[in-house]
């Protein structure tokens, strides 16, 4: 039987385990068990180590250790952030956000304006799904109490002004959130000199297992807990502390520390490369998103006159994992939300194709990649009923 290569480029639905994160995380699951809220030897043991975690979460961001909480995922991140700052500021009733965002944002925004009345405005984008920054400062109103936008999106790589937009927010006096899940560890983050109030991050795209996040939180920002209970997480989120998890988050940012710049070069090129190779082998293939202004490990490219599923089971029957968009919307037929906002063409959004890295990505694998991928969409395309070879 033939040995079928097995090339991972979905890297923006979830990251291999560092083995310097599993290592860090095993003592956790044996001699060091104790629960870090305890008074006794054991759990003041775990505690410290807990400290260093968050100490190394808060490097990475340039922020205070106080400011970091503990959460289970990026999704209860932002929902903490959006939700927490609504019930604590609850005399205004507008919200602002953009039609590109994860659905671990929109659809909250969206349960907010249909079941809690608020007001929701959900900014558009252009064809390479940037904001219009002047359509944000008049979106934003005496009664907007929160603003929420991604630092990068998670489908085409594309990122925000987020520098610009927080100073917009903190000249009308609003608070803002940003969903950067997809940016941390992949584009320095420098939150002392960004005015952002919240931040929500994901383990499992920095290199940790699945279940581990954080919400940074400015201090000062008014915001409820999200979860009742005890008093842990300085009582901004009860519930015992995923140790183990936990320190697996730290160790995964002091790695992402230590090696953003060198990664930033190495993945950058050789998503160029992959990028370069399909684009000059493949017609009617376009570059989805802000070629100029997007993480460096992220291309999405539409395949005109063909179906992004059937590109994904042929590549997948050839061991190349790619993706149509969000992990989390993977189970719809619909075309993404994220290219209609940007008004990509039906034809090219229903046929694009996200392929992003890591820092264990290999040029051989990016060879392989280039070197498979057309024949791919050239025999989808031959058994198409709307691809005409001589146009």
């Amino acid at each position: 039987m033939t040995d079928i290569r097995q090339v991972y480029l979905d890297n923006n639905a979830t990251c291999k385990v560092s083995p310097g994160v599993v290592e860090a995380m095993l003592p956790f699951f044996g001699e060091l068990y104790g629960n870090p809220s305890s008074m006794h030897s054991f759990g003041g043991k775990v505690a410290e180590h807990v400290t260093q975690a968050r100490e190394r979460v808060a490097a990475l961001l340039n922020v205070s250790p106080e400011e970091i909480v503990f959460t289970s995922c990026g999704t209860e991140s932002d929902n903490h952030a959006i939700r927490g700052t609504l019930e604590a500021n609850p005399d205004k009733k507008h919200i602002v956000t953009t039609k590109v965002e994860h659905p671990a944002v929109l659809n909250v925004f969206r349960f907010l304006a249909k079941r809690k009345g608020y007001h929701v405005t959900e900014l558009g984008v252009n064809k390479k799904g940037d904001l219009n920054l002047d359509e944000l400062r008049a979106a934003l109103t005496p009664d907007t109490v929160l603003l929420s936008v991604m630092a990068a999106n998670n489908e085409t790589g594309t990122m925000f002004p987020i520098d610009e937009i927080g100073a917009i927010a903190r000249e009308k006096g609003v608070i803002f959130h940003t969903d950067a899940v997809q940016a941390v560890g992949k584009i320095p983050l420098d939150l002392k000199k960004l005015p952002v109030d919240l931040l929500a991050l994901s383990g499992h795209k920095l290199h940790t297992p699945k279940g581990i996040g954080a919400l940074y939180i400015r201090k000062g920002t008014r915001i409820s807990p999200f979860m009742i209970g005890g008093h842990q997480e300085h009582n901004r989120r009860a519930g015992t502390e995923n140790v183990p998890y936990i320190i697996g988050l730290g160790k995964a940012c002091e790695e992402a520390m230590n090696s953003i710049f060198e990664e930033n070069n190495r993945v950058r090129k050789l998503r160029d490369k992959l990028e370069t190779g399909l684009m000059s082998q493949i017609s009617h293939a376009y570059i989805n998103g802000n070629p100029q202004w997007r993480l460096p490990n992220t291309t999405n490219i539409g395949f005109e006159f063909i179906e992004g599923e059937a590109i994904l089971l042929h590549l997948s029957a050839a061991g190349i994992a790619a993706s149509s968009g969000s992990a989390c919307t993977s189970g719809s037929l619909e075309p993404s939300h994220v290219l209609m906002a940007m008004e990509v063409p039906f034809t090219y959004a229903h046929g694009s194709v996200r392929f992003s890295l890591s820092k264990f990505t290999t040029e051989e694998e990016i060879d392989y990649t280039i070197k498979t991928v057309p024949p791919v969409i050239q025999k989808l395309r031959d058994m198409s009923p709307f691809y005409d070879p001589n146009k």
